[in-house]
């Protein structure tokens, strides 16, 4: 059965995904002080850092339009998959879910389904490979449904970032109280709810610490972690990746490991430093 899924590019691909013809990115696009940016290959992470450091105001988003998921669903493909951020976070999943309306209307019935992540970044990766590996098994459709929604209900997003201002001033961090003890250099160790939106899990003096408290509480956490693939995404910190990915290795056994650059929606809200891991 072929297939195809739709990743909104919060979500990073890894370079394998990106040569194989089963994944594509539905692009978000990025302000910076005027300044256009669309996330999609030809975004240069350093240039977009710069941009944001000396800019007057925060980077704002938006996301792709329904129209545009539409005609990512017209293909070849009998079972098309759409994975996006949390509907809690953004508007890509109801963009995409009025896209199969779009498409249906248009060009008649198809087998489409939009997952809503409830995650950002690496979720949405580990969720895209998860639907792959459903389609290689030969499962049906509804099938695949089902085992990738329990896959999401048991995946857990964490993350500690230098700064949490572009999270803060684009209102992704309502409900969580000031935290900000940034004379301390206290940083929250962040994570995802059940529903998809992000609260506060504990925090850490200094980057080091609070990595450390995140990993201890991936371990607490994690739900048959052998059976699974763990994801680290960085932005511009790639040493502090290696650190975390070898902090994780000496105190818990999974599948494998994946370690990605963030691309530019989760570079704009990671911010220069940040880290999320997701399993």
């Amino acid at each position: 059965m072929s297939y195809k899924i739709v990743v909104d590019s919060c979500g990073e691909l890894t370079e394998e995904m990106k040569q194989s013809e089963h994944f594509v990115t539905a692009s978000l696009e990025i302000e910076v002080d005027g300044y256009h940016i669309i996330d999609d290959a030809t975004f240069d992470q350093k240039d977009f850092l710069r941009r944001v450091a000396a800019a007057s105001e925060c980077p704002k988003s938006s996301c792709p339009s329904p129209e545009r998921y539409m005609e990512m669903y017209h293909c070849d493909a009998e079972h098309v998959y759409a994975v996006t951020l949390s509907a809690e976070l953004s508007g890509s999943y109801n963009s995409a879910e009025l896209g199969k309306n779009l498409y249906k209307e248009e060009y008649g019935e198809k087998q489409i389904h939009v997952f809503n992540s409830k995650s950002a970044s690496v979720g949405e990766t580990l969720i895209a490979l998860k639907i792959a590996e459903c389609e290689e098994k030969q499962m049906s459709f509804e099938e695949i449904i089902k085992t990738v929604d329990a896959y999401i209900e048991e995946q857990h997003t964490y993350f500690v970032l230098e700064t949490l201002e572009t999270l803060k001033k684009n209102g992704r961090l309502t409900g969580i109280k000031a935290m900000m003890a940034t004379a301390l250099n206290i940083k929250p160790v962040m994570g995802s709810t059940p529903i998809g939106s992000i609260c506060q899990l504990g925090q850490g003096r200094g980057m080091k610490k609070a990595i450390e408290k995140m990993v201890a509480q991936v371990k607490k956490d994690a739900i048959r972690p052998e059976e699974k693939i763990l994801a680290i995404t960085h932005c511009n910190c790639p040493e502090r990746a290696e650190d975390m990915k070898k902090m994780v290795q000496e105190q818990m056994k999974v599948k494998d490991i994946i370690v990605l650059d963030t691309a530019g929606i989760s570079s704009m809200y990671a911010a220069d430093g940040g880290v999320i891991l997701v399993v």
